[in-house]
């Protein structure tokens, strides 16, 4: 945050080294012959010029070009010349304003500022705040309510930073650079004490409204461009054959608990979320190609397409809840209860079949990619397309190799050297 803050003040100090140099002279028409010809200034900055009127006339023979001024005591000439002196001075405090609020000196932007015609201020909270409301204006058109909030937390914790930082509740885009943004990053860290993955997280928000600010060219060169983000993505936890055939089997004498752990296997052998099991109708249950039940439904989080091959323990428990009321009424395969409940049950189930991981429900699609499909010998260009992902480096952040397909992996490498 300290570098931030001398990175300031030393562009700060650069900026007022770029002067400028002024010139009033007269502009004679093309086809000029004689009489009154018009005053024009041209402002330059390093070697760039930036000309336009000055408002005033004067004769040829009482203009001394060197000076740029008009020649002689008489009245209007002290008045003309004491106008272009006024003139000289608001160019010098248009010049003060860009250094102190920090701005790229032209010749263009002198001549704006002196104009009244400065470039338009655009503030980094203000447009948060419409992206935002946009993002609220479209949940359930494009965008999910917890996608809203991760936008409005990363708000929350820009305006601590600025206030931390810069002692201002915002800041004019085109201040930003690097040096903010690494300074978010640590800020994020260490007074929001943000894990490594979730500090990336906030960042990349921050980056969604730089990008717009670039495609505008309301930015000239992008504070990312340098930027590498280092966090390491957590270990990702998924139940073991063994955990998941104990949970399974487990007699379960509370209707809640057996309930919620039908729909957590269920998820295990299909690898659907939370939210899209929850929306899941039994009219998204079809024969597919082999002849066989297949769920063919479409990813809420990204709207792409999931076609899933209905494996037996997966029908069992469909055959479980087809007479349920409550699937019934609503077209639901599944009595799905509140995210919230699910991961408080899934705990105490946990507790019940001595599985020491902390369980959640989206652990069930992490075990889907991982001990069913993958360890099984499952492409994983075939889990992608089960699990509806657009890239398959994400399926990757899911499939984690097991220490046991690696044994048999290695296993049949020893039999050929041993035939060898």
């Amino acid at each position: 945050m300290l570098a931030s803050l001398i990175l300031f003040h030393f562009l700060k100090l650069v900026i007022m080294k770029i002067n400028f140099h002024l010139l009033f002279y007269l502009k004679k028409q093309k086809n000029y012959q004689d009489g009154p010809a018009a005053i024009y200034m041209r402002i330059t900055v390093n070697g760039k010029r930036a000309e336009f009127s000055a408002g005033r006339e004067c004769e040829p023979r009482r203009w001394n070009a060197r000076a740029g001024r008009g020649i002689g005591t008489k009245e209007d000439t002290r008045t003309l010349n004491t106008y272009l002196e006024s003139l000289q001075a608001k160019v010098k405090t248009a010049h003060q304003r860009l250094i102190d609020a920090g701005k790229l000196i032209t010749a263009g932007s002198l001549r704006d500022q002196f104009m009244g015609k400065e470039e338009k201020c655009r503030y980094l909270m203000k447009l948060f705040d419409e992206h935002n409301a946009n993002v609220e204006a479209l949940i359930g058109n494009g965008f999910e309510a917890n996608t809203l909030k991760g936008y409005k937390t990363t708000k929350t914790h820009l305006e601590g930073y600025l206030q931390k930082q810069y002692k201002k509740a915002d800041i004019e885009i085109t201040l930003l650079n690097h040096a903010f943004v690494t300074g978010f990053e640590f800020y994020l860290k260490s007074t929001c004490s943000c894990s490594g993955v979730t500090a990336a997280k906030y960042i990349k928000n921050l980056k969604k409204i730089v990008n717009f600010c670039v495609a505008n060219s309301w930015l000239k060169s992008n504070p990312f461009i340098n930027y590498k983000n280092s966090a390491k993505a957590k270990e990702r936890l998924f139940l073991t054959q063994h955990e998941l055939d104990v949970m399974t089997d487990k007699k379960l004498s509370v209707d809640r608990l057996r309930q919620v752990r039908d729909i957590f296997i269920f998820c295990c052998y299909t690898g659907l979320s939370y939210a899209d099991v929850k929306k899941l109708k039994r009219s998204e249950i079809g024969v597919g190609i082999d002849g066989d039940k297949w769920i063919f439904t479409s990813r809420q989080k990204t709207d792409t397409s999931s076609r899933i091959p209905l494996l037996p323990v997966a029908l069992n428990i469909l055959d479980r809840y087809h007479d349920n009321p409550k699937c019934e009424n609503k077209d639901l395969i599944l009595p799905v209860l509140t995210n919230q409940k699910m991961n408080a049950y899934l705990q105490e189930i946990a507790d019940l079949c001595d599985i020491t991981k902390h369980l959640t429900f989206h652990l069930s699609r992490h075990t889907f990619a991982t001990t069913v499909t993958l360890s099984n010998n499952v492409p994983i260009e075939t889990v992608s397309k089960m699990l509806g992902h657009i890239n398959i480096k994400t399926t990757q952040h899911y499939a984690k190799i097991l220490d046991l397909k690696v044994s048999q992996d290695m296993a049949l490498l020893k039999q050929k050297y041993a035939r060898g």
